[in-house]
């Protein structure tokens, strides 16, 4: 794990990949749990059956599920130390570029992309690349916000 410690040496981060995680099975008994909280049942999601029958050849995870898992995996890889509390600011955006098949691995890239000084701190954005093993293109790419506090 990368431990960034302090505004100044977060700043000498930028552009620098902060981590690649573990590959991290999909399961389709977590699908459905997921389905079960958002209430999102979207038959090509929970229904096995009938998502055989798809190009996909079977159910494929949310797209807000593949983005779910940022925070699991962000703990992995890095932390920032040196303040007093951070908060999560939100995305600029997010792409959900090709399907997570459920039964596959998934693992997220990061790379520290700015800092912006802010009143009390600054905010950091982190580029966050999901693939999928054995895939051509990323599952999903995500720029997170967050603001660290020093005070």
């Amino acid at each position: 794990m990368l431990t960034l410690n302090g505004i100044d040496e977060i700043k000498a981060n930028v552009g620098k990949e902060l981590g690649v995680s573990d590959w991290y099975e999909v399961t389709q008994e977590e699908i459905n749990q997921f389905a079960d909280v958002t209430g999102d049942h979207q038959w090509i999601h929970v229904d096995t059956e009938r998502a055989k029958e798809t190009p996909f050849g079977g159910t494929i995870a949310h797209g807000y599920y593949v983005l779910s898992l940022a925070p699991r995996f962000t703990y992995e890889l890095f932390s920032f130390e040196g303040f007093a509390f951070a908060l999560n600011y939100g995305l600029n955006k997010v792409r959900f570029v090709s399907p997570m098949p459920v039964g596959g691995k998934l693992r997220m890239r990061a790379v520290l992309g700015s800092v912006e000084d802010v009143p009390g701190g600054v905010q950091i954005m982190t580029q966050l690349t999901f693939e999928r093993e054995g895939g051509e293109k990323p599952v999903c790419v995500a720029e997170t916000l967050v603001r660290c506090f020093t005070g």
